[in-house]
């Protein structure tokens, strides 16, 4: 009796034509409902304000304005320091971040390392316990001397127990220790191991904790608000906080004043300018992610492991 023949083309993680079809649709449509917000708030951005208060949130406009946009770049000066601020803490931040957490990292995930464990449960002592917020406080001001200086927006989030905790996952799954041994016997030190050997291995929980930072510093206000009284060294989202105070300060003057001030705070594009905030505050960074996308699955799902 012969043997059935097998398709060889068919697998065990393979699936049907129809199936691939409806993910394929399914993936499709939650991408629709992950972009369209965005793209609503961007049309809500250069809507006009009389036409949005009578016609409501749209995706087509039947006015167009830029009024929002013109407002907020009437202080263009500010805006670019605001811009530098925050592109010069997320780059100097995201690098000393990364290289402090490999740093870290890669001793705690061998087992040669003596003091592994102990290092191990400090890190993980910090995640669950904290000096609060008043000692870190007077710590960074009276002792660091760091009020008004941009370090205090850098130094704070260079080190992080959840990112150490990935990359350390990371080494101890994808680094095998023959491939280290044979270095040594070779001859190399463990600083030229770590550079030539460990950092080329590990590009993908690199490229994850890097986008971890960047995300962090970008978004960050709360560090600025604490340590920053000097308006040159405010950042981007800090400025787009103190403008919505503003913001919310003529829209609540609006009702008690008279003449020709209420003629002039109606003009002030109140919705919309919430909305243009928004756009310049996600803009540059919403390009960046498609860049390490490809890297970023790959190190998270890895490094999740618990080991």
């Amino acid at each position: 009796m012969k043997p059935k023949k097998i398709n060889e083309s068919l697998s065990l993680n393979s699936i049907s034509p129809t199936t691939n079809l409806i993910i394929n649709a399914a993936f499709i449509v939650y991408c629709i409902f992950c972009i369209a917000p965005l793209i609503l708030v961007f049309m809500v951005s250069i809507t006009d304000q009389t036409s949005l208060a009578i016609n409501g949130y749209s995706f087509f406009p039947s006015k167009t304005s830029f009024d929002a946009y013109r407002y907020l770049f009437n202080d263009v000066e500010k805006l670019l320091r605001s811009y530098g601020v925050t592109i010069f803490t997320c780059v100097v931040g995201t690098f000393f971040c990364v290289l402090f957490t490999m740093l870290y990292a890669y001793p705690i995930s061998r087992k040669s390392f003596k003091y592994r464990n102990f290092f191990s449960f400090f890190m993980f002592f910090t995640m669950l316990f904290q000096g609060g917020l008043v000692p870190w406080y007077i710590m960074y001001t009276k002792y660091l001397h760091l009020q008004d200086n941009i370090i205090a927006l850098i130094m704070p989030a260079v080190m992080n127990a959840f990112y150490v905790l990935i990359a350390k996952t990371f080494f101890t799954i994808n680094l095998p220790d023959s491939v280290l041994e044979a270095a040594r016997i070779d001859g190399a030190s463990e600083f030229k191991i770590f550079y030539t050997i460990v950092i080329p291995m590990s590009t993908p929980v690199i490229a994850t904790i890097a986008l971890f930072s960047f995300l962090s510093y970008w978004n960050d206000w709360y560090l600025c608000l604490l340590f920053i009284n000097d308006p040159q060294y405010y950042n981007l989202q800090y400025s787009m906080y103190q403008a919505l105070r503003s913001l919310q300060f003529l829209t609540s003057s609006l009702a008690s004043a008279s003449g020709n001030t209420t003629s002039a705070l109606a003009n002030v594009p109140g919705e919309t300018l919430r909305m243009a905030m928004a756009i310049i505050g996600i803009g540059p960074i919403i390009f960046a992610y498609p860049f390490f996308q490809r890297y970023f699955i790959k190190g998270l799902t890895i490094g999740a492991v618990k080991g």
